[in-house]
């Protein structure tokens, strides 16, 4: 069959599939009319009811018009094609007068309203789809259909979504009628789907698809196959031939920036990436070794999942598709993935996502029996499917990589002190890092690539979930089930978004960072109360260090008692910190005591007049109830209060027969003023006073309480290593704690802005508070052990290389 006719009979099919969808567009409006109708006949508030009343009058009058304007913008598309904004009807902008700009929220809106509907459609017509595109993939001879294509669903989603508000449908209204909308544009494009395959079979263009749904052919598979429908038997394109062996130096890793102290996870994680990338460059021909790394920028850019293109998930105006511009520098060049073993990685995803959720698919999220089950037929999955992937890729590169990924999740698959329930989650993400560590090699060599670091924060955080599920099966079930939503929610988006690289898995990881910190502070019912204390604590603290600088700065050239000065800077200062962190800085108690530190600075000045010092004498009754007062409030005994009491009698009474100036009343005044005013002037960032960092970690002791426990002693003097260890331990990794005759297992839960405090609680609810230099002084005695010797990922690599050092042929098999 000549190329001619092989092109004819793919325009006829785009016929037959736009006629399709043309006559489908009539019995759809009227279904979704119907539905709209039913919608007044359930019972629903008043407000409800008026917005359905006028949704449907909206939809009677304007419905017609959006099913034309539907019909219009098809067969316009079918003739002119999509442009790459999606409105087809709309003049294409120069590109030199395009300007980069934010993407407003309708249009967001919009395009998340597009992709739900584009997902349903590809959930009822996956199938349908897959085997057309490879029959229009042998008669066009390309390699895929073009991501703009009509064939395409979240083509026609678009369509149908500009059309709708073109005719001034707005989205409350699509809201409303979305389940009928949803579903008869399912069964709309499942039909033409069916038609268009019915009609090719017909014509004898492949009756049977031998390849789906794994691989997509690549232009010279698609060509063979163009011959196979005109009767000649396809020969097999000839494998290539193996790239001569790399002949690059082993890796070194670098020792680290200057004086900063590495920790021992950190050296690890460097010391199995460089011999991983020893193995490589010794046994993969060609494979493209990394040499230098660029550092991680968490957060850099913000990346947003509205930029983010995909199928099903198409992208804004603006949006910048994901490049290797910014990877690390390779050795060799890396080439681009064979678009055939991209192609069967996409089909192995959505054959997953296909099978969990299909109807009487064992529910992963439940927490029930069949989660074991479940990950058992994922696990088998995988690994057929990494036979398949092997046989589409087209270099030794490419079957090492499929190898090593998929031993790695075999190993985090087999991890045990992981619960079922989110190991089912993890396995999901196979193909979504295969497709990643195909595209950049530095997956490879970077412990710190967003997607690794994805998966050892998810893993370490749910590492000691059986145990604290054992001890508390109630409130810890629940706390234990919000974050096993958001694992899934995170594994989800993943896979929405599989051509951003990794820009998605940064994103998420984002997320997830700042879901930890709501969790443990809103979520989790056995950290929720030790957070707030800790976050009570680390307040007092700093406002207390605050409060003392700045009360140094006020009274450096003021004429005062030295009992007096030390009382404001080591007892009131705390007294400041407590009231308003308590009360709040502008409430009427904190005022009394910035008023009460005023007159105690008044009344300790040198008094040369009978009439100040009669003054001093009829207001040191209230001022002294005033501090005591304050003293209990922030906790202070009563015998401590006596003490201080005592004390400053004495600095009054000497500052009766003082021979110092007195205070100017223009200067008293002026420190009034000034302290009415205090938390104006405190320094929002106290992170360069080396000197604060000591007084922050002083006596924590007194802030000991029911359910929170204060490490003020144990452990060795800390070296430096130690302290930058205990500085990068991050929120939700469990520990095991030997702490006053108890062994028991702790998660960190909480770290304090400047990372000088951290909290630790158990699965029972007890908080255990530590400073950094406590912290890092029972890591270096042993009596805090971190669960996990290595991260995940690392720990999965390092399996890995056993593996390969005992059979080292796996790698091209």
């Amino acid at each position: 069959m000549s190329a001619a006719r092989n092109q004819a009979l793919a325009t006829q099919a785009r016929r037959v599939y736009l006629e399709a969808l043309v006559r489908g567009m009539t019995p759809l409006g009227a279904a979704v009319g119907q539905g709209a109708v039913q919608l007044l006949s359930q019972g629903a508030a008043h407000a409800v009811m008026q917005a359905r009343r006028d949704a449907v009058q909206a939809w009677q009058k304007l419905g017609p018009n959006w099913q034309m304007a539907v019909v219009g913008a098809l067969r316009h598309a079918a003739q002119h094609g999509v442009s790459d904004s999606g409105r087809e009807h709309e003049p294409t902008v120069p590109a030199q007068s395009q300007k980069m700009s934010l993407v407003d929220d309708q249009t967001i809106e919009r395009e998340i309203t597009s992709s739900r509907l584009a997902l349903v459609m590809m959930d009822r017509a996956t199938w349908e789809f897959t085997d057309l595109r490879t029959r229009m993939q042998a008669l066009e001879a390309h390699d895929d259909l073009d991501a703009l294509d009509l064939l395409r669903a979240h083509v026609v989603a678009r369509i149908a979504l500009d059309a709708w508000s073109r005719v001034g449908l707005d989205a409350n209204i699509w809201q409303l009628l979305h389940h009928e909308l949803h579903e008869e544009f399912a069964q709309l494009i499942s039909e033409a789907y069916h038609e268009t395959n019915r009609w090719l079979i017909a014509q004898k263009v492949l009756p049977e698809v031998d390849l789906r749904p794994f691989i997509r052919r690549t232009a010279q598979a698609a060509a063979a196959a163009a011959a196979a429908v005109g009767g000649v038997p396809a020969v097999p394109p000839a494998a290539p031939a193996p790239a001569p062996a790399s002949g690059l130096a082993p890796l070194t890793v670098p020792s680290g920036n200057g004086d900063l102290p590495r920790s021992r996870a950190t050296t690890q994680a460097d010391e199995v990436m460089a011999q991983l990338q020893r193995v490589l460059a010794r046994n993969v021909p060609g494979f493209p070794v990394t040499h230098s790394q660029v550092p991680a920028r968490p957060g850099a850019g913000r990346p947003s999942l509205a930029g983010m293109g995909g199928e099903g998930a198409p992208a804004g105006h603006g949006a910048a598709k994901p490049s290797l511009a910014d990877a690390p520098v390779a050795a060799g060049v890396a080439s681009a993935p064979s678009p055939r073993l991209m192609g069967a990685i996409k089909h192995a995803q959505e054959s997953l996502q296909r099978r969990a959720a299909a109807p009487g698919a064992a529910p992963s999220d439940t927490g029930g029996h069949s989660a074991p089950r479940a990950l058992e037929e994922i696990g088998a999955r995988n690994q057929a499917f990494k036979q398949v992937l092997k046989q589409a890729a087209s270099t030794p590169a490419e079957r090492a990589t499929i190898e090593i990924v998929a031993m790695m999740f075999q190993s985090i698959l087999t991890e045990e002190r992981i619960p079922a329930t989110v190991r089912v989650w993890f396995a999901r993400l196979q193909m979504p890092v295969l497709r990643v560590a195909v595209s950049e090699p530095d997956f490879f060599a970077a412990a710190d690539h967003p997607a690794r670091r994805l998966i050892d924060r998810m893993g370490a955080c749910v590492m000691g979930f059986n145990t604290a599920q054992a001890s508390s099966p109630g409130a810890e079930r629940a706390s234990s089930d919000a974050l096993e939503r958001e694992i899934k929610r995170i594994v989800q988006v993943v896979e929405a978004y599989p051509d951003t690289g990794r820009r998605v898995f940064a994103t998420v990881l984002t997320e997830f960072e700042k879901f930890l910190d709501h969790y443990f502070e809103n979520e989790n019912q056995a950290s929720k109360r030790g957070v707030s204390l800790a976050q009570q604590v680390e307040q007092r603290e700093t406002l207390a260090i605050q409060y003392t600088i700045e009360l140094r700065k006020m009274l450096s050239e003021v004429p005062v008692q030295d009992g007096v000065r030390d009382f404001l800077f080591h007892v009131w200062a705390d007294v400041l910190a407590v009231t308003a962190v308590r009360s709040g800085a502008q409430a009427d108690v904190t005022k009394s005591m910035k008023r009460a530190a005023a007159d105690l600075i008044w009344s300790a000045s040198a008094k040369s007049s009978r009439e100040e010092r009669a003054e001093v004498i009829r207001r040191l009754p209230p001022l002294l109830k005033t501090l005591r007062d304050g003293m209990s409030h922030a906790g202070l005994p009563i015998e401590k209060q006596d003490e201080h009491v005592r004390q400053l009698n004495n600095a009054l009474a000497a500052a009766f027969t003082a021979k110092t100036a007195a205070i100017p009343r223009e200067r008293l005044d002026e420190l009034m003023d000034q302290l009415e005013t205090l938390e104006a002037m405190l320094p929002e960032d106290i992170e360069g006073d080396s000197h604060v960092d000591e007084m922050l970690v002083r006596d924590l002791s007194g802030h000991e309480s029911e359910g929170m426990e204060v490490v003020a002693e144990g452990g060795s003097a800390p070296t430096p290593a130690m302290v930058a260890w205990a500085r990068e331990l991050q929120v939700g990794g469990w520990f095991m704690l030997d702490y006053r005759g108890r062994n028991e297992q702790v998660q960190l839960a909480w770290r304090g802005l400047r990372k000088q405090l951290a909290l630790f609680v158990t699965p029972k609810g007890r908080g255990v508070l530590f400073s950094l230099n406590r912290m890092a002084a029972f890591l270096q005695a042993g009596l805090l052990l971190p669960a996990q010797d290595e991260a995940l990922t690392v720990q999965a690599t390092r399996k890995a290389l056993a593996k390969l050092d005992a059979d080292p042929e796996q790698l091209l098999k």
